[in-house]
């Protein structure tokens, strides 16, 4: 039976990350604490003035094969795993000279990082420890009788423990510390196995999915206030997940959902041009380029100023006073951008409510990945909607061909479609959307209540007709029926972007010519459901 307290007196150390390991095997070794380590971590800790024991010398067996078996031993292995009350095994330590050791240190050979510089094949293989994980897992497996340490942020709370129990742990510290040895035993495999399906395998889709992440905090609820919720990390790529809270109450899922979308949109636009997007429950109602963010996000906001109320405001690039003075001028939730002024952080920061969000990047929209989505009893993986549209991939099948500017705000409306949620209409005009329907179940039905509330927001707005006339229209599917293209022609609009593909096709470019509508097929669909 594990012991509730467990003095230590031996610990085994052998770190990659290095943070706090001196201090903490100084206040091991003043504890009286006997250091066991190899290789780099025993030098750093000799060069720090501490008496540390070699494992070799522990094991009377050298380190060989260019240290890639030194801790593999029955010495060590057999000091971590005996259990201390049993007979037999007392006996079996007693016969073969194996002492206990009651605490292992060990963060493992940084795979994960070497992946991620791009190193070769060679250096990934090198860098899959072995001994590391072993030790882990024996150490967690007897967590009865041994501390297993896997992260320096946990060292201040073992030295704790060891302070308030006269130099022993508890069992309920050995549990939780064990179960984490596991999960991060779990994810390094999982990673090891997910570079070795993708990489060198080159499979989209592995017969075993791995999926690894680090949990970064627990939420108050999720999507509504009986679900619970946490937020976890898998990448140090720019994003919300990696952002700098500069103020404002904690994120909820809602919020960190939305802000996810808000700039996975803005990461659409090349920074050079100034980029506004407003976001409302994971759907744009705003989005605008300009000759600066300021511009840009008052052309944004008059899409649709009332849905704006309450909503994510995302930019592409740093914010400046001018532009945090307007975005103050209303209640919003969340402000993300890649960085910001000192002027506009004194703005923000009179508002208690908002929270700004710092990425000092921009998410890669051409980047590869999984979009994954749980069903009863399985997952839904798909690779992410990673297409980009250029002038060069589209087709014009009407009549007429766009003007120059129509071309623009076509590739514009397009661009935006992508991140509506399906069935998706965009009607834009000079670099802005002017209307956006989403989330029908018609098509038409889009268009229609794209071309209301722009009605709305232009009589809000003392405009002297609909911003929709003289407008583009995109859809992110194809017009089944000619009706989604003739209620967006009634609303004004000039010219059209869609996929093409229906069988229809031909009555719809009929429809376009009547109506004397460009129109232009890309030829890829982005539903977004």
């Amino acid at each position: 039976m594990a012991d509730p307290l467990v003095r230590v007196t031996r610990a085994l150390l052998s770190v990659s990350d290095k943070s706090g390991l001196v201090p903490f095997a100084r206040a091991l070794a003043a504890r009286g604490v006997e250091l066991l380590s190899t290789g780099g971590t025993a030098r750093a800790l000799r060069e720090a003035g501490l008496a540390v024991k070699d494992v070799s010398e522990h094991t009377g067996f050298p380190e060989m094969m260019d240290g890639r078996v030194k801790t593999l031993h029955p010495m060590i292995h057999g000091g971590l795993l005996a259990l201390r009350d049993n007979p037999e095994h007392a006996k079996a330590m007693a016969d073969h000279n194996i002492p206990p050791i009651d605490m292992v240190v060990v963060n493992l050979y940084p795979f994960e990082a070497t992946v991620a510089k791009g190193a070769d094949f060679e250096t990934c293989i090198e860098n899959i420890d072995i001994g590391g994980p072993s030790m882990v897992r024996s150490a967690a497996k007897n967590h009865g009788y041994v501390t297993i340490v896997t992260d320096p942020a946990d060292y201040d709370a073992v030295l704790a423990e060891l302070e308030a129990h006269d130099g022993a742990t508890t069992l309920e510290l050995r549990r939780r510390l064990a179960g984490k040895a596991y999960a991060r035993t779990a994810a390094y495999d999982a990673a090891i196995a997910s570079w070795f399906s993708g990489t060198v395998h080159g499979e989209t889709f592995p017969e075993t999915l791995t999926l690894s992440a680090r949990k970064v905090s627990e939420l108050r609820y999720g999507e509504n206030p009986h679900q619970t919720a946490a937020f976890y990390r898998t990448s140090d790529e720019p994003g919300v997940v990696n952002a700098r809270q500069l103020q404002g109450k904690e994120l909820s899922f809602n919020n960190l959902n939305d802000t996810d979308a808000a700039l996975e949109l803005i990461g659409e636009f090349d920074p050079a041009t100034p980029a506004i997007a407003i976001i409302k429950h994971a759907n744009p109602c705003g989005v605008a380029t300009g000759a600066s963010l300021e511009e840009a996000y008052r052309k944004a906001l008059l899409c649709d100023p009332v849905s704006a109320f309450g909503g994510i405001i995302a930019a592409n690039r740093p914010l400046d006073g001018a532009t945090a003075r307007a975005i103050t001028e209303i209640f919003t939730e969340v402000v993300v951008a890649p960085d910001a002024d000192e002027e506009a952080i004194a703005l923000f920061a009179a508002k208690k409510n908002l929270r700004l969000l710092l990425t000092k990047g921009l998410p890669n929209p051409a980047r590869a990945g999984y979009n994954i989505r749980s069903i009863a009893g399985g997952y839904l993986v798909q690779g992410r909607d990673n297409g980009v549209t250029t002038e060069a991939d589209l087709k014009v099948v009407t009549k007429r061909a766009p003007t120059p500017q129509e071309m623009a705000d076509l590739l514009f409306a397009f661009r935006v479609a992508k991140h509506v949620k399906s069935n998706a209409i965009v009607y834009a005009k000079n670099g802005a959307t002017v209307g956006v329907g989403a989330g029908q179940m018609s098509r038409v039905d889009s268009a229609r209540i794209a071309a209301w509330k722009s009605k709305e927001a232009a009589e809000k707005a003392g405009e002297a007709q609909p911003l929709t006339i003289g407008s583009v229209v995109a859809s992110d599917a194809f017009f089944p029926f000619a009706d989604g293209l003739l209620a967006a022609a009634e609303a004004g609009a000039t010219a059209v972007i869609q996929p093409g593909g229906s069988i229809r096709d031909d009555e719809v470019i009929a429809a376009a010519d009547e109506k004397g509508l460009a129109m232009v097929f890309t030829g890829k669909r982005h539903f977004r459901h």
